[in-house]
């Protein structure tokens, strides 16, 4: 199998383990956060003109009610698509699909590592030829904690 542009390159084996050793520790800010809400791990990103793509992994069906919620939103609120994988993320076998967008989970479909790979490729052909757009939009930035400065890329 083709490794694609980004590989993981992380040997367990003499490196320890990736989730020990790598992964940000996001439960240290769950008393920054009201109520029982905390960050929530995505497994994959993707951005293409101005469209985003989320991968979410289970080995099991049920999507927490929290993680549910902010598929929900997101996909409401931004131009985004969430799919939600039922499988073996080692072996890469897939049981199902799932998609969230515009604020709706729709129902499971049976699938296979070829029938993600086609919903990836159309859901970027169809990226590519529609380009999100927004109008002006305000964020939230403190100015306390380090005034931003924009990074420009060459």
């Amino acid at each position: 199998m083709d490794n694609g542009y980004n590989p993981l390159q992380w040997d367990c084996s003499t490196q320890g383990c990736f989730n020990r050793r790598k992964r940000p520790k996001i439960e240290m800010f769950a008393s920054c956060l009201p109520g029982r809400i905390a960050f929530s791990d995505i497994d994959g990103v993707v951005e293409i003109q101005g469209n985003f793509l989320f991968l979410e992994w289970k080995s099991h069906g049920e999507i927490p009610l929290g993680q549910k919620i902010l598929f929900q939103r997101l996909t409401q609120f931004a131009p985004a698509t969430v799919l939600i994988v039922e499988g073996d993320a080692e072996t890469m076998e897939v049981d199902t699909i799932r998609y969230v967008y515009n604020g709706r989970v729709y129902e499971p479909f049976g699938a296979n590592i070829g029938k993600l790979s086609e919903f990836i490729e159309e859901w970027s052909t169809w990226a590519l030829c529609n380009p999100a757009s927004h109008q002006r939009r305000i964020a939230y930035h403190s100015e306390q904690i380090a005034p931003a400065k924009e990074v420009t890329h060459a």
